[in-house]
Protein backbone atom coordinates (compact mmCIF):
# COMPACT_ATOMS: atom_id res chain seq x y z
CA UNK A 1 0.00 0.00 0.00
CA UNK A 2 1.54 3.27 -1.15
CA UNK A 3 1.25 6.68 0.51
CA UNK A 4 1.58 10.09 -1.11
CA UNK A 5 2.74 12.93 1.14
CA UNK A 6 1.84 16.51 0.24
CA UNK A 7 4.10 18.87 2.23
CA UNK A 8 2.78 22.44 2.61
CA UNK A 9 4.85 25.04 4.52
CA UNK A 10 2.62 27.85 5.81
CA UNK A 11 3.26 31.17 7.49
CA UNK A 12 0.29 33.42 8.32
CA UNK A 13 -1.88 31.76 5.67
CA UNK A 14 -5.22 31.59 7.48
CA UNK A 15 -7.16 32.52 4.33
CA UNK A 16 -5.41 30.06 2.02
CA UNK A 17 -5.53 26.72 3.83
CA UNK A 18 -9.15 25.66 3.27
CA UNK A 19 -9.22 26.78 -0.41
CA UNK A 20 -6.03 24.81 -0.97
CA UNK A 21 -7.50 21.59 0.40
CA UNK A 22 -10.68 22.05 -1.65
CA UNK A 23 -8.66 22.51 -4.83
CA UNK A 24 -6.12 19.77 -4.10
CA UNK A 25 -8.41 16.88 -3.13
CA UNK A 26 -9.86 16.15 -6.63
CA UNK A 27 -6.41 16.15 -8.27
CA UNK A 28 -4.89 14.04 -5.50
CA UNK A 29 -7.78 11.56 -5.78
CA UNK A 30 -6.92 11.05 -9.46
CA UNK A 31 -3.27 10.57 -8.55
CA UNK A 32 -4.19 7.96 -5.92
CA UNK A 33 -6.26 6.10 -8.52
CA UNK A 34 -3.11 5.79 -10.64
CA UNK A 35 -1.20 4.43 -7.65
CA UNK A 36 -3.60 1.50 -7.27
CA UNK A 37 -5.95 0.08 -4.68
CA UNK A 38 -5.28 1.05 -1.10
CA UNK A 39 -3.18 4.12 -1.92
CA UNK A 40 -3.45 6.85 0.70
CA UNK A 41 -2.49 10.49 1.09
CA UNK A 42 -1.32 12.69 3.93
CA UNK A 43 -1.48 16.47 3.79
CA UNK A 44 1.37 17.58 6.04
CA UNK A 45 1.22 21.28 6.92
CA UNK A 46 4.28 22.87 8.52
CA UNK A 47 3.34 25.96 10.53
CA UNK A 48 6.44 28.14 10.45
CA UNK A 49 5.65 30.19 13.56
CA UNK A 50 2.44 31.83 12.32
CA UNK A 51 0.98 34.67 14.39
CA UNK A 52 -2.53 34.68 12.89
CA UNK A 53 -5.24 31.98 13.10
CA UNK A 54 -3.24 29.48 11.05
CA UNK A 55 -2.47 27.18 14.05
CA UNK A 56 -6.15 27.10 15.10
CA UNK A 57 -7.35 26.31 11.58
CA UNK A 58 -4.79 23.54 11.17
CA UNK A 59 -5.76 22.08 14.53
CA UNK A 60 -9.43 21.94 13.54
CA UNK A 61 -8.70 20.45 10.12
CA UNK A 62 -6.40 17.77 11.53
CA UNK A 63 -9.04 16.72 14.06
CA UNK A 64 -11.80 16.56 11.44
CA UNK A 65 -9.78 14.94 8.64
CA UNK A 66 -7.77 11.78 9.07
CA UNK A 67 -5.53 12.63 6.12
CA UNK A 68 -4.44 16.04 7.47
CA UNK A 69 -1.47 16.38 9.82
CA UNK A 70 0.47 19.40 10.93
CA UNK A 71 3.56 20.26 12.89
CA UNK A 72 4.22 23.62 14.49
CA UNK A 73 7.69 25.13 14.70
CA UNK A 74 8.66 27.14 17.77
CA UNK A 75 9.20 30.32 15.73
CA UNK A 76 9.59 31.52 12.17
CA UNK A 77 12.67 29.71 10.86
CA UNK A 78 12.06 30.57 7.19
CA UNK A 79 10.63 28.58 4.32
CA UNK A 80 13.81 26.60 3.63
CA UNK A 81 13.88 25.23 7.19
CA UNK A 82 10.11 24.67 7.23
CA UNK A 83 10.33 22.70 4.00
CA UNK A 84 13.15 20.60 5.44
CA UNK A 85 10.99 19.92 8.51
CA UNK A 86 8.15 18.75 6.30
CA UNK A 87 10.41 16.44 4.31
CA UNK A 88 11.83 15.03 7.56
CA UNK A 89 8.36 14.24 8.92
CA UNK A 90 6.71 13.01 5.71
CA UNK A 91 5.86 9.32 5.77
CA UNK A 92 4.96 8.80 2.12
CA UNK A 93 6.58 6.69 -0.59
CA UNK A 94 6.56 9.89 -2.65
CA UNK A 95 6.73 13.42 -1.26
CA UNK A 96 5.51 16.55 -3.05
CA UNK A 97 6.32 19.99 -1.58
CA UNK A 98 3.83 22.62 -2.73
CA UNK A 99 2.89 26.18 -1.75
CA UNK A 100 -0.51 26.81 -0.20
CA UNK A 101 -1.30 29.84 -2.38
CA UNK A 102 -2.47 27.71 -5.36
CA UNK A 103 -0.01 29.34 -7.74
CA UNK A 104 1.31 25.83 -8.33
CA UNK A 105 -1.79 24.01 -9.70
CA UNK A 106 -2.54 20.76 -7.82
CA UNK A 107 -3.60 19.21 -11.16
CA UNK A 108 0.10 18.89 -12.01
CA UNK A 109 0.39 16.28 -9.24
CA UNK A 110 -1.35 13.74 -11.48
CA UNK A 111 1.35 14.03 -14.16
CA UNK A 112 4.07 13.93 -11.51
CA UNK A 113 2.73 10.66 -10.13
CA UNK A 114 2.43 9.25 -13.65
CA UNK A 115 6.15 9.90 -14.27
CA UNK A 116 7.03 8.50 -10.84
CA UNK A 117 5.17 5.27 -11.54
CA UNK A 118 7.07 5.07 -14.84
CA UNK A 119 10.38 5.03 -12.96
CA UNK A 120 11.39 8.64 -12.29
CA UNK A 121 12.71 9.30 -8.78
CA UNK A 122 12.56 13.09 -8.99
CA UNK A 123 9.89 14.86 -11.05
CA UNK A 124 10.49 18.59 -11.50
CA UNK A 125 7.62 20.97 -12.20
CA UNK A 126 8.93 23.63 -14.57
CA UNK A 127 7.16 26.90 -15.31
CA UNK A 128 6.47 27.06 -19.04
CA UNK A 129 6.60 30.86 -18.97
CA UNK A 130 6.88 33.70 -16.47
CA UNK A 131 4.41 36.07 -18.11
CA UNK A 132 2.54 36.46 -14.82
CA UNK A 133 5.67 38.07 -13.29
CA UNK A 134 6.73 41.65 -13.83
CA UNK A 135 9.54 42.41 -16.26
CA UNK A 136 12.08 43.06 -13.51
CA UNK A 137 11.36 39.77 -11.75
CA UNK A 138 11.62 37.88 -15.06
CA UNK A 139 14.90 39.61 -15.87
CA UNK A 140 16.39 39.07 -12.40
CA UNK A 141 15.33 35.40 -12.30
CA UNK A 142 16.88 34.76 -15.71
CA UNK A 143 20.09 36.48 -14.64
CA UNK A 144 20.22 34.57 -11.36
CA UNK A 145 19.93 31.16 -13.00
CA UNK A 146 22.51 32.03 -15.65
CA UNK A 147 25.03 33.20 -13.07
CA UNK A 148 24.30 30.28 -10.76
CA UNK A 149 24.68 27.64 -13.46
CA UNK A 150 27.90 29.20 -14.74
CA UNK A 151 29.37 29.08 -11.24
CA UNK A 152 27.78 25.93 -9.82
CA UNK A 153 29.44 22.53 -9.74
CA UNK A 154 26.16 20.92 -10.84
CA UNK A 155 23.28 22.18 -13.01
CA UNK A 156 20.20 23.67 -11.36
CA UNK A 157 17.19 23.65 -13.73
CA UNK A 158 15.85 27.07 -14.63
CA UNK A 159 12.28 28.03 -13.68
CA UNK A 160 11.93 25.06 -11.33
CA UNK A 161 11.02 25.88 -7.74
CA UNK A 162 10.36 23.65 -4.74
CA UNK A 163 7.26 22.16 -6.38
CA UNK A 164 8.33 18.66 -7.42
CA UNK A 165 7.94 14.99 -6.56
CA UNK A 166 10.63 13.20 -4.57
CA UNK A 167 10.81 9.43 -4.31
CA UNK A 168 11.35 7.90 -0.86
CA UNK A 169 14.96 7.06 -1.73
CA UNK A 170 15.61 10.70 -2.65
CA UNK A 171 13.90 11.86 0.56
CA UNK A 172 16.04 9.56 2.70
CA UNK A 173 19.19 10.98 1.11
CA UNK A 174 18.00 14.56 1.70
CA UNK A 175 17.41 13.77 5.37
CA UNK A 176 21.07 12.80 5.72
CA UNK A 177 22.36 16.17 4.52
CA UNK A 178 23.52 18.38 7.35
CA UNK A 179 23.59 21.92 5.96
CA UNK A 180 22.34 24.57 8.35
CA UNK A 181 22.16 27.28 5.67
CA UNK A 182 19.67 25.61 3.34
CA UNK A 183 19.12 26.13 -0.35
CA UNK A 184 16.69 23.33 -1.10
CA UNK A 185 16.56 23.82 -4.87
CA UNK A 186 20.31 23.27 -4.96
CA UNK A 187 20.10 20.17 -2.76
CA UNK A 188 17.29 18.71 -4.86
CA UNK A 189 19.55 19.01 -7.91
CA UNK A 190 22.71 17.83 -6.14
CA UNK A 191 21.31 14.45 -5.12
CA UNK A 192 20.75 13.39 -8.74
CA UNK A 193 18.67 10.22 -9.38
CA UNK A 194 16.44 9.63 -12.40
CA UNK A 195 14.78 12.95 -13.24
CA UNK A 196 11.66 13.76 -15.28
CA UNK A 197 10.14 17.18 -15.96
CA UNK A 198 6.55 18.39 -16.21
CA UNK A 199 5.79 21.82 -17.69
CA UNK A 200 2.96 23.94 -16.31
CA UNK A 201 1.63 27.48 -16.27
CA UNK A 202 1.66 29.17 -12.88
CA UNK A 203 -1.60 30.72 -11.73
CA UNK A 204 -2.25 33.93 -9.81
CA UNK A 205 -2.12 33.74 -6.02
CA UNK A 206 -5.42 32.46 -4.62
CA UNK A 207 -5.51 34.39 -1.35
CA UNK A 208 -3.30 36.35 0.99
CA UNK A 209 -0.11 38.22 0.12
CA UNK A 210 3.36 37.08 -0.85
CA UNK A 211 5.82 36.58 2.02
CA UNK A 212 8.79 37.16 -0.30
CA UNK A 213 9.80 40.84 -0.53
CA UNK A 214 12.84 41.75 -2.60
CA UNK A 215 15.12 41.69 0.44
CA UNK A 216 14.33 38.04 1.12
CA UNK A 217 14.74 37.14 -2.55
CA UNK A 218 18.16 38.78 -2.57
CA UNK A 219 19.20 36.86 0.55
CA UNK A 220 17.97 33.63 -1.03
CA UNK A 221 20.01 34.36 -4.16
CA UNK A 222 23.17 34.91 -2.09
CA UNK A 223 22.49 31.72 -0.12
CA UNK A 224 21.93 29.84 -3.37
CA UNK A 225 25.27 30.89 -4.84
CA UNK A 226 27.33 30.38 -1.68
CA UNK A 227 25.64 27.02 -0.99
CA UNK A 228 26.22 25.70 -4.51
CA UNK A 229 29.78 26.71 -5.34
CA UNK A 230 33.05 28.17 -4.08
CA UNK A 231 33.78 29.66 -7.51
CA UNK A 232 33.40 33.31 -6.29
CA UNK A 233 36.43 32.77 -4.04
CA UNK A 234 38.42 31.37 -6.95
CA UNK A 235 37.36 34.22 -9.24
CA UNK A 236 38.69 36.78 -6.79
CA UNK A 237 41.96 34.89 -6.60
CA UNK A 238 42.19 35.31 -10.37
CA UNK A 239 41.24 38.98 -10.12
CA UNK A 240 43.94 39.53 -7.51
CA UNK A 241 46.52 37.84 -9.72
CA UNK A 242 45.55 39.94 -12.75
CA UNK A 243 45.64 43.18 -10.75
CA UNK A 244 49.07 42.27 -9.37
CA UNK A 245 50.41 41.55 -12.87
CA UNK A 246 48.99 44.82 -14.22
CA UNK A 247 50.49 46.73 -11.28
CA UNK A 248 53.92 45.16 -11.84
CA UNK A 249 53.77 45.87 -15.56
CA UNK A 250 52.79 49.49 -14.93
CA UNK A 251 55.54 49.87 -12.33
CA UNK A 252 58.08 48.53 -14.82
CA UNK A 253 56.80 50.93 -17.47
CA UNK A 254 57.16 53.90 -15.12
CA UNK A 255 60.70 52.90 -14.14
CA UNK A 256 61.77 52.51 -17.77
CA UNK A 257 60.10 55.77 -18.80
CA UNK A 258 61.77 57.67 -15.98
CA UNK A 259 65.20 56.24 -16.78
CA UNK A 260 64.89 56.81 -20.52
CA UNK A 261 63.07 60.15 -20.74
CA UNK A 262 63.59 61.61 -17.29
CA UNK A 263 59.87 62.37 -16.93
CA UNK A 264 58.78 62.38 -13.30
CA UNK A 265 55.99 60.05 -12.24
CA UNK A 266 52.70 61.99 -11.88
CA UNK A 267 51.78 61.87 -8.25
CA UNK A 268 48.61 62.52 -6.34
CA UNK A 269 45.84 61.80 -8.87
CA UNK A 270 47.20 58.49 -10.16
CA UNK A 271 48.00 57.30 -6.64
CA UNK A 272 44.50 58.12 -5.40
CA UNK A 273 42.88 56.29 -8.32
CA UNK A 274 45.00 53.20 -7.66
CA UNK A 275 44.35 53.29 -3.91
CA UNK A 276 40.59 53.71 -4.30
CA UNK A 277 40.35 50.98 -6.94
CA UNK A 278 42.37 48.49 -4.92
CA UNK A 279 40.51 49.45 -1.74
CA UNK A 280 37.18 48.77 -3.43
CA UNK A 281 38.41 45.42 -4.74
CA UNK A 282 39.67 44.51 -1.27
CA UNK A 283 36.36 45.37 0.38
CA UNK A 284 34.41 43.41 -2.23
CA UNK A 285 36.63 40.36 -1.87
CA UNK A 286 36.43 40.59 1.94
CA UNK A 287 32.65 40.67 1.66
CA UNK A 288 32.66 37.49 -0.42
CA UNK A 289 35.02 35.78 2.01
CA UNK A 290 32.80 36.96 4.87
CA UNK A 291 29.75 35.29 3.32
CA UNK A 292 31.55 31.95 3.25
CA UNK A 293 32.99 32.42 6.76
CA UNK A 294 29.49 33.19 8.01
CA UNK A 295 28.25 29.91 6.55
CA UNK A 296 31.16 28.07 8.18
CA UNK A 297 30.30 29.65 11.55
CA UNK A 298 26.67 28.52 11.21
CA UNK A 299 27.75 24.97 10.45
CA UNK A 300 30.29 24.85 13.30
CA UNK A 301 27.71 25.95 15.89
CA UNK A 302 25.65 22.85 14.99
CA UNK A 303 22.37 24.31 16.10
CA UNK A 304 19.30 22.40 14.94
CA UNK A 305 17.89 23.56 11.64
CA UNK A 306 14.46 23.96 13.22
CA UNK A 307 12.69 23.31 16.53
CA UNK A 308 9.38 21.47 16.62
CA UNK A 309 7.13 22.89 19.31
CA UNK A 310 4.13 20.66 18.71
CA UNK A 311 3.03 17.70 16.60
CA UNK A 312 -0.71 17.42 17.33
CA UNK A 313 -2.12 13.95 16.91
CA UNK A 314 1.28 12.29 17.07
CA UNK A 315 3.76 11.27 19.70
CA UNK A 316 5.06 14.25 21.70
CA UNK A 317 7.96 15.87 19.87
CA UNK A 318 11.26 16.54 21.62
CA UNK A 319 11.76 20.20 22.47
CA UNK A 320 14.71 20.42 20.11
CA UNK A 321 14.72 18.58 16.82
CA UNK A 322 17.70 16.36 16.06
CA UNK A 323 20.77 17.82 14.40
CA UNK A 324 20.68 17.27 10.66
CA UNK A 325 23.99 15.48 10.48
Amino acid sequence: MRTLSIVIPVYNEQDSISPFLEAARPAVARALALMGNGATVEYLFVDDGSSDRTPDILGILSRLNGDVRHIRLSRNFGKEAALAAGIDHAAGDAVIPIDVDLQDPPEVIVEMVRHWLAGAQVVNARRADRSSDGWFKRWSARGFYRILNRLSDYPIPENVGDFRLLDRQAVDVLRQLGEQARFNKGLFSWIGFRVATVDYVRAARGAGASKWPWGKLWSLAIDGITASTTMPLRIWSYVGGVVALVAMAYAGFLVVRTLVTGIDVPGYASIMVAVLMLGGLNLLSLGIIGEYLGRVAREVRQRPLYIVAETPGAEPAPAVERLRA
